[in-house]
């Protein structure tokens, strides 16, 4: 009796284990979207305006950058404004910082954000996006290597941002006490 009660333990266990791995849910699903779309134009290149921009390297989902276009979507929709200042004054770079991603402890540091209001579906507003040359250049910018998106209400917001890590030589460096300055140019 005994093992018949272990080995029904036993099968619910891998059943419950097989069914949630299955899942696949509407968040990811979305997160899943906008990164298929994205990337597959970053992989190939494509114009922004009058700008020919090289194919880049793949977006990566950031839940950090995914928070902060969040709360900024929920705000416009619930405010009804349309703009990359809260109504609070808080900026792009206030309300990313805010929802944890920061430049601390990494060489350079790099953000962006778009947002639109009406479209109805991923494709929309990514193809709207990709028709402005000012979006197009944030989706296209190389230097841009993760992204977080949401949509509240009709109001999307896509953040973006790029850092990138100091070498083995300069994390040695600072930990003896050097400051490391670098030029841009």
């Amino acid at each position: 009796m005994k093992r018949m009660i272990l080995k029904g333990i036993a099968l619910l266990m891998l059943g419950l284990t097989l069914t949630s791995m299955g899942n696949n849910t509407a968040d990811d699903d979305f997160k899943d979207e906008f990164l298929e779309r994205i990337n597959a134009v970053r992989r190939t290149g494509c114009n922004c305006g009058t700008q020919r921009m090289a194919p880049a390297p793949p977006l990566v989902w950031n839940d950090q950058l995914e928070d902060a276009a969040e709360d900024h979507a929920k705000d416009m929709a619930r405010k009804k404004y349309f703009s990359h200042e809260s109504r609070n004054g808080r900026s792009i770079k206030d309300r990313i910082m805010g929802a944890g991603y920061t430049y601390k402890g990494f060489r350079s540091y790099a953000i962006a954000e778009n947002i639109a209001y009406g479209q109805r579906s991923i494709a929309e507003v990514q193809n709207g996006w990709f028709k402005s040359p000012g979006h197009c250049k944030n989706l296209m910018n190389p230097g841009l290597k993760e992204v977080g998106v949401a949509e509240k209400d009709n109001y999307w917001v896509q953040d973006f941002g790029g850092r990138e890590n100091f070498t083995p030589q300069q994390q040695q460096m600072i930990k003896q006490g050097a400051r490391i300055i670098q030029k841009r140019g």
